[in-house]
């Protein structure tokens, strides 16, 4: 994939089913690893689309990926980041963490924030692999944490 970022639109509520499918599609295989959904296959997308900026990245006319976003007075939350399993490691996500990064400058916030499921070891890396790093652990249940990363952002 080119490392261009294609054309990303913001979300509305007639996508809120299209979210909710790609988030549903793209978590799946975590069903098995953590034991149960995962928190982003529980929302009420027809909310969050309201809520928070959802950029959809679409190729040939049908949804690939999502990144879903929540600002705040000193960070811009990353809620979600959904890749459709077909275009899962071809760069997708990174290109979608660089957007992230746009929109936090935009907007004139220094960091960019994100949590994870501790089990879901090839997000971290993936994470990592983009210069966040580890901010908190937090224990919840026997096998797993949640893992808070943060990422400064250069404002100009």
């Amino acid at each position: 994939m080119s490392q261009m970022l294609p054309h990303l639109r913001r979300a509305g509520p007639s996508d809120a089913a299209a979210v909710a499918a790609l988030t549903e599609a793209a978590y799946s295989k975590w069903v098995p690893v953590v034991g149960r959904k995962p928190l982003p296959m529980l929302v009420d997308y027809g909310i969050a689309v309201v809520d928070h900026r959802i950029d959809l990245m679409e190729r040939e006319g049908a949804l690939v990926a999502l990144i879903e976003m929540a600002p705040a007075d000193d960070h811009l939350l990353i809620v979600n980041l959904a890749v459709a399993p077909d275009a899962q490691r071809q760069g997708v996500g990174t290109l979608l963490l660089a957007h992230a990064e746009r929109v936090a400058r935009q907007l004139g916030v220094g960091e960019l924030r994100l949590f994870t499921n501790s089990l879901m070891t090839s997000n971290i890396v993936l994470y990592q692999r983009n210069g966040y790093r580890i901010t908190e652990v937090e224990p919840r249940a026997a096998g797993w944490a949640v893992v808070h990363m943060a990422k400064p952002v250069t404002l100009p």
